[in-house]
């Protein structure tokens, strides 16, 4: 079967890292799949040769079926996830969409680009590696810095207080928007939806 595209949603596996803000790529394939699966058709596939949770879903507004994932293989090899799972199904990585969070983004703001630089995000810096560009959209979801600097490392691994969580709960329906936005090619609508949910949210 062709799709359209995949949209690949970056974190660690396991409940110990469940709810955490370097999950926060998960949290959103999960909303996306819930969406999906009340608006249109979500179906589980097996991942198991991409080291990956997958699916694949449709919804109004996006054009063709799409392939959603979330790797296995801890964050900072989520590029040995990515790289064969586009292979295989002959996916440009223009056809790829990561959500991934953000440090540089205060809590429950969005960005959205494609290409660029990686800002230390060792998940993206995976998927460039395998990838051998990084010519794919980044759908950053904020999760802001740590009070202190040099807890980079905890702060990340760890979950956000009551405010920032729903802070980023609340952005998810705005990021489905840049997501589909961006799905249907359009990288200045996709960028403009982030920057006004951005300002809603601040």
């Amino acid at each position: 079967m062709d799709y359209a595209g995949a949209l690949v949603g970056l974190g660690n596996p396991g409940n110990r890292y469940a709810g955490t803000r370097h999950n926060c790529g998960f949290a959103f394939v999960d909303f996306v799949l819930e969406k999906a699966q009340v608006d249109g058709h979500a179906e589980a596939l097996n991942g198991a040769k991409f080291q990956c949770d997958l699916w694949r879903f449709r919804m109004p507004g996006l054009a063709g079926q799409w392939l959603a994932a979330k790797p296995l293989t801890m964050m900072n090899a989520s590029g040995r996830s990515a790289q064969p799972l586009l292979a295989w199904h002959r996916l440009d990585p223009r056809r790829l969409i990561v959500a991934h969070d953000e440090l540089d983004i205060p809590a429950g703001e969005l960005r959205y680009k494609v290409g660029g630089g990686n800002a230390g995000h060792n998940g993206l810096a995976s998927i460039c590696g395998q990838l051998g560009n990084g010519d794919f959209g980044r759908l950053r979801i904020g999760i802001g810095r740590p009070p202190h600097k040099g807890d980079v490392i905890n702060w990340v691994l760890g979950r956000p207080d009551a405010e920032d969580a729903s802070r980023i709960a609340a952005a998810m329906p705005d990021a489905l928007e840049v997501f589909l936005a961006a799905a249907a090619g359009d990288t200045a609508k996709a960028a403009r939806l982030a920057r006004a949910a951005g300002r809603d949210a601040a």
